[in-house]
């Protein structure tokens, strides 16, 4: 066994029942995901363009009473509490540009397209950049290579890394500042760029698309120059720049926290034993709490990865359905506060343990660089 490589025996709780069993859960599962599809309801997956439009009007609304009490109140009593209502509502205006994005808003491409400019282009992401990678990290979730989202570093690219990209990735609060760098370099080890057409991220007949959202996105960023000028720079950071970061880090949060920090170390796949469900299975919902319905459930996870076509509105219905088909392999979120307080020490303890995994093999865990909290920004101790 590789150092540092987790049994492949862990001990866990089945899918809420609280019974303590060994469950392995690299081993290929016994059911199929036509399995799983079967014992969703049929009502789960009709997209209603009028529902979702709905959500879509409720957080603009929120939005711009928002922004209407922080120009009227304009004290600093009043400010933190609008930026991290703000920063929460710009995230929640993400998630549901990610669903135009994975087609489960509307039936209806263009309307999925220009609902997702809008949103997206409004918090400063390119959307089919974005829309054509986070494809990518769905068609190969678990992947070791092939993975598009927070993947693994192997030992050969984390050994190769220079200390203060090292220290950067490893040492918070900065991973939860890594999305717009993402959008601009991708990940360590991978090329291209969510902005440029002739990335290697794109195929050629998707460069049109590419261009389009890249022009939409300098068209707001453009419109944010220009209010800064208008307006003050300072009331624009305030309005917007803080809110942005926020939103930022409920971005990094969420999606690192969907594909790491589980209680026991779940595995990656490379080569033969990789395939779309057992990928998919190493997945894990969240609980937010009452943030659960202002982020429109994304906290769902293992079933929108295995079901992406699903509106955010059916995906609890639907994993509760699924639930017995999947037994051990659904790993039971733990039950948040009204703030999800509890998340931190997930993420804590992930960041400080899971730094990289095996150049060989095609079933692998996160390993741990004992050496790392010795890192200085300059050289290596």
């Amino acid at each position: 066994m590789v150092k540092g490589l987790e049994p492949l025996l862990h001990m866990t709780n089945g899918a809420g029942n609280g019974d303590q069993t060994y469950f392995d859960p690299s081993a290929p599962p016994p059911f199929k995901i036509a399995e799983i599809r079967a014992s969703i309801p049929k009502h789960c997956w009709v997209k209603n363009p009028w529902k979702s439009l709905s959500y879509v009007l409720r957080d603009l609304l929120i939005v711009t009473a928002l922004i209407a009490a922080a120009i009227w109140f304009n004290n600093w009593f009043f400010w933190p509490l609008y930026w991290i209502a703000q920063g929460t509502m710009f995230w929640a205006i993400f998630v549901l540009g990610h669903d135009c994005g994975h087609g489960s808003f509307s039936n209806s491409a263009k309307l999925n397209n220009l609902v997702g400019h809008i949103l997206h282009s409004s918090i400063l992401v390119p959307y089919h950049g974005w829309r054509i990678s986070h494809r990518t990290h769905h068609q190969n979730h678990g992947h070791v290579e092939k993975d598009e989202s927070w993947v693994p570093l192997t030992e050969k690219i984390y050994n190769n890394l220079d200390n203060m990209t090292r220290v950067l990735r490893f040492t918070l609060p900065f991973p939860i500042f890594a999305y717009p760098f993402y959008l601009w370099y991708r990940s360590p080890g991978k090329e291209g760029s969510h902005f440029n057409p002739q990335s290697n991220l794109f195929s050629p007949t998707e460069r049109k698309d590419v261009l389009t959202s890249t022009l939409c996105w300098s068209i707001m960023f453009s419109v944010l120059l220009y209010l800064s000028f208008k307006m003050g720079p300072f009331l624009v950071f305030n309005l917007y720049g803080i809110p942005y970061m926020v939103f930022v880090m409920w971005l990094d949060l969420v999606t690192y926290l969907h594909h790491h920090g589980y209680n026991q170390k779940l595995p990656w796949y490379r080569g033969k034993e990789w395939d779309y469900l057992r990928g998919g299975l190493t997945t894990v919902d969240r609980d937010y709490g009452w943030i659960n319905n202002i982020h429109h459930d994304i906290g769902t996870h293992v079933i929108h990865h295995l079901f992406p076509q699903i509106p955010h509105y059916h995906l609890i219905e639907a994993t509760q359905a699924a639930k017995p088909v999947l037994g051990k392999y659904y790993r039971q979120p733990e039950k948040s506060w009204a703030i999800p307080f509890h998340l931190i020490k997930n993420l804590l303890h992930s960041i400080r343990q899971d730094h990289f995994v095996s150049d060989f093999g095609d079933i692998v865990y996160y390993q741990n660089d004992p050496r790392l909290q010795k890192y200085s920004w300059t050289k290596f101790e």
